[in-house]
């Protein structure tokens, strides 16, 4: 299959859908999943109280080789120009080999806090002399787990001085396999907290997972090619605007919002907990003291830009609202991932091609004139314009410098009288 698609957004959803297919392999009928609207049992399963659902569009980024694979990237985001970027940025890694990326072992850990401990020394010592017995309560919680080749994997000991007074909290590590984990980790935690109070003289208060998931991280890295980015200076300014965010936080959280604005995406797609993700990957901006940027440039020897990305990324294939929803499960068919580490990998080259994106508008053109032909184009659309003449409507409009919906309509009915194409009127 190819995930390079040239006027792949001026067809129609059913002319997309059927592509999908011809390129994918995932029949069409298992497609329709993205179109039907979520039945009544299962919405009433996935959370309380239903009275209805928002809608959110999926759209499908191309132009993506991840690790030598071509793959399309369903995303699912309400923000315009979002999959267009991702698109754009992966274009451009493309002609230098597209993205490699590299998940670790899906290790996800579990705290157990433990307050009023007589003597913290003394309790490190037990907990590290009946480690035996913790691996064997943690094993017993994993259930089938270690049948998958996942399961306990030992645990961290720290000390904290809060605005409560001294904490102990031991975290259990657990490899979750394909699964994002929180059941499981979970389960462990409340399975070996007993045992840490009783060797410990404490008392376990909480006994839960973190979304600081740091054992279970993800590193993409692409070379952008310099000609496709427009020049020696705008890569130069790339790596300048790199640094900015690096520096200071208050550009750092936009531009890894950026970042977010691809993985999160792909996350909703496929039906994971993108809060959870969220949450890692800013905490993770902050672990050394300051936030920085999730994302680094340099320009490389043969003068082409470089840039990665490493971030914590917990998502699963299996379990939960992924395995009951129907479009979650129809999204992954079109990524055509068979394991969580895999689809760590396209979200976060996903991250850095939409982050990269961003930085050239950013450096080459300013990002309002972007997301001004977007804006502009969707407001053709809504004026009943077919995708195939969207872009000359478009054109008028921004000459006319008068991006509006009436506008459109009024570029759209002239091209009709003067033989240009003729307006639906549906």
């Amino acid at each position: 299959m190819t995930s390079r698609l040239p006027g792949f957004h001026k067809l129609s959803a059913k002319e997309r859908r059927a592509i999908l297919s011809r390129e994918t392999g995932v029949p069409e009928a298992d497609l329709e999943g993205l179109e039907r609207p979520l039945p009544h049992a299962i919405r009433d399963g996935l959370v309380e109280s239903v009275v209805g659902s928002l809608e959110i569009p999926v759209g499908i980024a191309t132009n993506f080789t991840v690790n030598g694979r071509d793959v399309l990237v369903p995303m699912a985001v309400e923000e315009s120009s979002v999959v267009a970027a991702a698109s754009h940025g992966a274009k451009i890694a493309r002609k230098r080999g597209g993205f490699t990326a590299r998940a670790s072992a899906p290790v996800m850990v579990g705290q157990v806090m433990l307050v009023d401990v007589p003597d913290l020394g003394v309790a490190q010592r037990n907990l590290y002399a009946t480690a035996s017995t913790l691996a064997e309560l943690a094993h017993r919680a994993t259930g089938s787990l270690a049948a998958r080749g996942g399961g306990y994997r030992g645990f961290h000991v720290r000390t904290l001085d809060s605005a409560a007074g001294k904490l102990l909290v031991v975290h259990v590590l657990v490899d979750v396999r394909d699964a994002m984990g929180a059941n499981a980790v979970n389960a462990v935690a409340e399975a070996v907290a007993p045992h840490l109070a009783d060797v410990t003289g404490g008392r376990a208060v909480l006994r839960i997972l973190s979304n600081l998931a740091d054992e279970r991280t993800v590193r993409a890295q692409a070379v952008f090619d310099v000609d496709e980015l427009g020049g020696p200076d705008v890569a130069q300014d790339v790596v300048r605007a790199w640094a900015f965010a690096d520096a200071d936080p208050y550009r750092a959280a936009t531009h890894n919002k950026g970042v977010m604005n691809g993985i999160d995406a792909v996350a909703l797609a496929t039906a994971n907990d993108w809060r959870a993700v969220e949450a890692g990957a800013h905490a993770w901006a902050a672990r050394t003291g300051r936030y920085r940027s999730l994302t680094r440039y340099w320009i490389g020897e043969e003068g082409h830009l470089h840039g990665e990305i490493e971030l914590p990324l917990a998502l699963g294939v299996v379990g939960g609202v992924t395995k009951a929803h129907p479009a979650a499960q129809a999204a992954l068919r079109i990524l055509g991932v068979k394991t969580a580490g895999e689809l760590a990998e396209i979200a976060a080259s996903v991250g850095l091609a939409q982050n990269l994106a961003a930085l050239r508008a950013l450096a080459a053109e300013g990002i309002q004139q972007g997301h001004m032909r977007l804006h502009a184009y969707n407001l053709a659309l809504q004026a009943g314009v077919p995708p195939e003449r969207a872009d000359e409507v478009v054109a008028a409009m921004l000459e006319a410098g008068e991006p509006t919906a009436r506008k459109a309509a009024e570029v759209w009915a002239r091209m009709g009288s003067s033989g240009g194409g003729s307006p639906r009127t549906s």
